[in-house]
């Protein structure tokens, strides 16, 4: 009998302990050198902004070059960003800046202590957030208040919240906001060329693909 109140008693213990244990405090928002502040958000062994980047200065202080004009847009081979339409007001918010790869590879446009990912990084997002097939329903953000319907298979339950921002093409036209988002990394695949990974509107699907770098896309920074 006093065994089994022993017992009794311990189990009482480890019950009261655990349902106090307090859950793991969520990670610090972040902010970049102009002031803009990000949440964030832990997902496996990584943490990731859950917003898209918006600065419009490298880490340095140094200014990126805004560029407007599509002709200009096409033939840059260095930093380059923009607004989707070119328009501020509606996109900064919600959606972030567009980059073009001459940016993500200067290693200077994130927050000190974080950077682009590489593509590895994003793999092992992808890998967190389960396979291919609907790991990208998984970091979407749910419903239809900027992703298209049906916007399929969005759970976003990793917490990392991909909003459809679109994308500026090599030669200067912008197209594809409520459709689709492309995340940069900082990893070349050719002399050209930068992979990033995809989300659509269509499907839960998530790839990781290559586009020139003249192209512009979102960015997400991940901590070092």
């Amino acid at each position: 009998m006093k065994i089994s109140m022993s017992i009794l008693i311990l189990g009482i213990l480890i019950l009261i302990i655990f349902s106090c244990k307090k859950e793991e405090k969520p990670p610090d928002p972040v902010s970049d050198i102009e002031g803009n502040k990000y949440k964030t958000v832990r997902i496996g062994t990584q943490i990731w902004m859950a917003e898209n980047l918006k600065t419009t200065l490298f880490n340095d202080g140094s200014e990126i070059p805004i560029i407007t004009n599509a002709s200009d847009w096409k033939n840059l081979t260095s930093p380059g960003y923009c607004w989707y339409n070119n328009d501020i007001a509606s996109n900064k918010d919600i959606y972030g800046a567009l980059y073009n790869g001459f940016t993500v590879t200067t290693g200077k446009l994130c927050p000190s202590g974080w950077h682009v990912p590489t593509s590895e990084e994003l793999q092992q997002l992808l890998d967190f957030s389960g396979d291919t097939i609907t790991g990208g329903g998984n970091l979407k953000e749910t419903g239809i208040n900027y992703w298209l319907s049906p916007n399929k298979g969005a759970t976003n339950s990793t917490g990392f919240t991909a909003v459809p921002s679109g994308l500026r093409y090599f030669e200067g036209s912008f197209t594809a906001i409520s459709h689709f988002t492309g995340f940069w990394s900082a990893t070349d695949v050719e002399t050209d060329d930068e992979s990033f990974l995809s989300l659509y509107f269509g499907d839960a699907t998530v790839s990781i693909k290559h586009i020139s770098k003249n192209n512009g896309l979102s960015v997400r920074c991940i901590k070092d």
